[in-house]
C-alpha cells in the first residue's frame, strides 16, 4: 500500500506550481510551497502565490495560506490547507528534509538542486536533467510532448517564444516599458481592446498591443525592471478562464503526479 503522507516540498507558488499542489492535494499528498517575499506572478488568479499577499486564496475549490514558519504550515495541513512560506533562502528544505522535491519555479536554469536534496527530486522544464541532477524532469513546453515525464535525460530547450492563443505569441505579453513602480489601471478579467492603457510603469502607460480580456496582472505597487513582463491578454476573452487552471497546469500537475506513483511504485 502506497504511503501518502510523506512529505512533499514545491519550490515556487506560481501557476504552474499550483497546478502541480493541487493535483497532488487531490490525489491525497500535502505538499508544502515556498515563494519569494514579493512574487512576479502575473496569472495570479490561479496561483497559490497569491497567498502571499492575501493571506489565503483559493482556487478550484482547495485553499492556500501564508503560514508565518513551518510549524504553522504543519498545522495548517492538519486542517486541509496548502501553506506557502515565504522563504528566497531555501530554509525549509533542510528543516523539512522532505521526501519529495519538486522544483517549480520555471527558473529555465538549475538554481542549485540536486538529487541529494531528497529521496525523488522533480525538476519542471529546462534546466535539469533527469538522472544527473534530479531524477525526473517534467515536460513543459507545449506540444506533443507537454506534460511528458523523462527519467533520463532533458526537457526542450527554453525557446524564449511564448505559446500562440489565436496567433498571437508576442502580442499577448505586456512588458514594462522601462524601470519604475508599476500601477495597474486594469485588473485581471476585465475585457481590454487594442491600444487600451493597462497600467503604468511610472508615468509610461503600458497598452495592449490586442483585444481580449486581462488574464494576468502584476501587483500594483511592485518595482519592475525594463522588459519584464506583468501581464497578458487572452484575445479568446473568456473571463472564466482567469480564474480556473490552464490545460498547461493540469498536464504538469498530472505529469508529476504520475512521476511520484512512479517512484512510490519502487519503478525507480
Amino acid at each position: 500500500m502506497l504511503d501518502f503522507d510523506i512529505s512533499i516540498l514545491i519550490k515556487g507558488a506560481g501557476d504552474l506550481a499550483t497546478g502541480v499542489a493541487h493535483r497532488l492535494h487531490r490525489a491525497g499528498f500535502r505538499p508544502v510551497l515556498t515563494e519569494l517575499a514579493q512574487p512576479l506572478t502575473v496569472r495570479r488568479g490561479v496561483s497559490f502565490s497569491e497567498a502571499v499577499y492575501e493571506g489565503r486564496i483559493d482556487v478550484e475549490g482547495v485553499t492556500a495560506a501564508r503560514a508565518q514558519d513551518l510549524a504553522e504550515a504543519k498545522g495548517m495541513l492538519a486542517r486541509g490547507l496548502v501553506p506557502v512560506l515565504v522563504d528566497p533562502a531555501g530554509d525549509t528544505l533542510p528543516k523539512l528534509s522532505p521526501t519529495v522535491l519538486i522544483e517549480a519555479t520555471l527558473a529555465k536554469r538549475n538554481t542549485g538542486v540536486s538529487r541529494a536534496d531528497a529521496r525523488w527530486v522533480i525538476g519542471l522544464g529546462p534546466g535539469f536533467t533527469a538522472g544527473q541532477d534530479v531524477h525526473a524532469v517534467v515536460e513543459t513546453q507545449r506540444g506533443h510532448d507537454l506534460g511528458r515525464v523523462i527519467l533520463d535525460g532533458a526537457a526542450q530547450p527554453n525557446t524564449g517564444e511564448p505559446e500562440a492563443v489565436r496567433g498571437y505569441t508576442h502580442e499577448r505579453v505586456l512588458r514594462a516599458p522601462g524601470a519604475g513602480i508599476f500601477t495597474p489601471a486594469l485588473t485581471i478579467g476585465d475585457p481590454v481592446a487594442a491600444g487600451q492603457v493597462v497600467g503604468h510603469v511610472g508615468a509610461e502607460p503600458v497598452p495592449a498591443a490586442i483585444s481580449g480580456v486581462v488574464r494576468g496582472l502584476l501587483h500594483g505597487g511592485l518595482a519592475v525592471s525594463r522588459g519584464l513582463k506583468i501581464g497578458d491578454v487572452d484575445p479568446r476573452g473568456r473571463r472564466e478562464n482567469c480564474f480556473t487552471m490552464s490545460d498547461k497546469a493540469l498536464a504538469v500537475g498530472g505529469a508529476v503526479l504520475e512521476a511520484l506513483l512512479h517512484f512510490m511504485a519502487g519503478r525507480e
